[in-house]
């Protein structure tokens, strides 16, 4: 018989995809449910996911402070029904605040709690609550400010990647033309929207090249035109249906250090850029991207030298490819075994053995 499962995210894509590809593992043979904030819902489709709002206030703000605390006192109690009526047995969160009123709820009602840290540092909501959780899902046992007390508690499993990304065929041959992909998210990123154009134009009158461009929206039509102008073919997009499609024919990617986006490059052995976000919650962009780097599988990059150095890095690559051939067959081996159905099978055998 079906068993009945919440799991709980929020706010950004790096809390919520985790959640959804953890809902592929577990929803052929469970019912399950998915709570989040508002923010997040704009990383679901209500087709697919049964979906509850639990909108979680930050408590940052002083001023609004008590106001915040009573309403998630009332969250709380909402959790509480909501767990109740639904008859749910266990509890999965990838982090972030919007997690608290469901797992104190889920405290209250004695249910069994895993943790997911999908970075390589221990978010705070995380770390709060690893006295409630049974287990706590993890990439690697050498995450960053984990408390050594706890450290039997960690099952390490291959990252979150959608199931659709290990069936592309993703046996990539070098192209007359070398195909860039520069990922800034779909609000874009400014590092990459910049001066990054005029570089690449000018590694591409020694060297062809080929550029995949995330963006936002208010700047596609005037990358296009640049590299139109300039000669370099490109294809420039904020979303498009068929971004997997591009990523299984891109050599190369620069890209910020999202444990979800170097996941899925990683598992499609495209080498790497990595200019982590400077500003991220404990710089966990940066030990996600040093992860790879320790395995020599990515060239890391910081932001405060991005313009100094990307040129000479890239005509570097273009030049002689031996390092870049290196750090893909590194990501071969990093990837050994790792199949939806091993990382499947390993979900399952952490929550059913509990």
């Amino acid at each position: 018989m079906k068993k009945n499962y919440l799991i709980t995210t929020g706010g950004s894509g790096g809390h919520v995809i985790p959640a959804t590809i953890l809902f592929e593992h577990l929803s052929k043979k469970n019912n399950l449910i998915l709570s989040t904030d508002k923010r997040g819902l704009k990383y679901l489709d209500k087709d697919i996911y049964e979906v509850e709002i639990v909108d979680t206030p930050k408590l940052g703000n002083i001023i609004l402070l008590p106001y915040n605390l009573i309403k998630i006192l009332f969250l709380i109690f909402k959790s509480f029904f909501l767990l109740k009526k639904k008859k749910i047995e266990k509890i999965f969160s990838t982090g972030g605040y919007m997690s608290i009123p469901i797992i104190l709820a889920a405290k209250i009602l004695n249910l069994e709690i895993y943790l997911v840290e999908p970075n390589q540092v221990l978010g705070r909501a995380n770390k709060f609550f690893l006295n409630y959780c049974t287990k706590i899902l993890c990439y690697s046992e050498q995450i960053k400010n984990f408390p050594e007390i706890f450290k039997d508690k960690i099952m390490v499993i291959n990252p979150l990647v959608r199931e659709k990304i290990y069936k592309l065929n993703f046996t990539q041959n070098l192209k007359s033309k070398f195909n860039l992909m520069i990922i800034g998210g779909s609000q874009g990123a400014n590092i990459f929207d910049g001066n990054l154009k005029n570089i690449i134009v000018r590694v591409s009158k020694k060297f062809p090249v080929n550029i995949f461009h995330q963006t936002n929206e208010r700047n596609i039509s005037n990358l296009n035109d640049f590299y139109n102008k300039n000669n370099v073919d490109n294809r420039i997009f904020t979303f498009d249906k068929n971004f997997t499609n591009m990523m299984k024919d891109t050599d190369l990617c620069i890209t910020r250090a999202g444990a979800s986006t170097l996941a899925e490059l990683s598992l499609l052995n495209i080498p790497f850029i990595a200019v982590p976000l400077p500003t991220s919650k404990d710089n966990h962009q940066f030990e996600n991207a040093n992860f790879y780097k320790n395995n020599d599988c990515c060239w890391l990059l910081e932001q405060k030298n991005f313009e100094m150095k990307i040129e000479d890095i890239l005509k570097d690559i273009l030049n002689d490819k031996s390092q870049f051939l290196k750090k893909k067959n590194n990501l071969k081996k990093l990837n050994y075994q790792n199949t939806w159905i091993n990382v499947n099978q390993k979900i399952l055998k952490i929550v059913n053995e509990n």
